[in-house]
């Protein structure tokens, strides 16, 4: 995948930035694709990262050692899976200027190919925006109101290397929502957006490995809270039940068609087709139930991983 994005930020219309790429202990041809960018423009660079230091988690050590290396006003951490297109960072500037945000966090548009990713991967786009409006995210102060998505974390610099805010979360599996409470408990302000076509990615290729990482950070949807989790998926799944036995045909008409709206707007905010997400609307609440339990069973084994790795 790194060809692509390198390739993707060389094509935006803003043209003054480095370009660091973390090397963290691949396998692959990883560091003999990027050196070869490297060679040809002198604004990439390739750093190697160092041995693991105890009490920290890979990504959160690789975008911190990454940060120390950064001398921009701005700091853009991309995946290496993820696309951009158009003007993305010269629009996340302007932003960030206009409303005075430490963070801008964008979840981009999911790509998916199979049936196992269109029975999961929609599951966490319909999470998010059923609880949370996401203008909340800029406009309240409270962290409880605090979203954000590692595939695209775009800070102030100087808000960064004021707060850490990766050396602050090093041992959260799930830094991006742990950053973005975090800035919001120390006043600072940010945006979390979506439905964005400049940006996507692929994030699974199959229905197992969906399972295996959104069951690492389901339950901070929910502020951390199993209970609150296990509770909205029986009610928008169950939910149905107790309203026909106790209120009859009516009401049950009526949730429905407020359920299917529902997805409708979910699908819309998301660029994501609606009628496949409508006719995978039991498999995806199946799936969602499937990630809050092994979630919880995990947590509680302590056996969390991630594109097979432990955690």
């Amino acid at each position: 995948h790194i060809a692509g994005i390198i390739e993707d930020v060389l094509a935006q219309d803003y043209q003054h930035f480095e370009l660091i790429v973390c090397d963290d202990h691949s396998e692959d041809r990883t560091a003999e694709i990027v050196q070869r960018f490297c060679d040809a423009d002198e604004r990439i660079r390739l750093i190697r990262k160092d041995h693991l230091p105890e009490g920290w988690l890979g990504k959160n050590h690789a975008c911190y050692t990454l940060a120390t290396k950064a001398k921009g006003d701005y700091f853009l951490f991309l995946d290496a899976d993820v696309r951009i297109s158009g003007d993305i960072i010269s629009q996340s500037i302007s932003h960030a200027g206009k409303y005075k945000l430490s963070l801008i966090s964008i979840f981009p548009k999911q790509i998916m190919k199979s049936m196992g990713e269109w029975n999961s991967v929609p599951v966490m786009n319909y999470i998010l925006l059923t609880l949370l409006p996401l203008i909340l995210v800029r406009k309240s102060p409270r962290p409880s109101f605090s979203a954000a998505n590692g595939q695209f974390m775009f800070f102030d610099a100087h808000s960064y290397k004021a707060h850490q805010p990766h050396a602050t979360v090093k041992a959260n599996r799930v830094e991006d929502i742990a950053i973005a409470r975090m800035l919001k408990e120390r006043a600072l302000m940010i945006s979390c957006q979506t439905g964005d076509e400049r940006i996507s990615c692929r994030m699974y290729s199959g229905y197992r490995e969906a399972v295996n990482g959104f069951s690492k950070n389901v339950i901070d949807f929910f502020g951390g809270s199993p209970t609150l989790a296990v509770l909205f998926w029986m009610i928008t799944s169950l939910g149905i039940i107790p309203l026909f036995l106790g209120l009859g045909w009516g009401a049950t008409v009526i949730w429905a068609v407020l359920v299917i709206f529902t997805r409708i707007f979910v699908s819309v905010r998301s660029q994501q087709n609606i009628l496949k997400n409508l006719f995978h609307f039991i498999p995806q609440q199946v799936s969602m139930g499937l990630f809050i339990f092994n979630a919880i069973f995990r947590t509680k084994t302590g056996k969390h991983e991630w594109k097979g790795r432990k955690i």
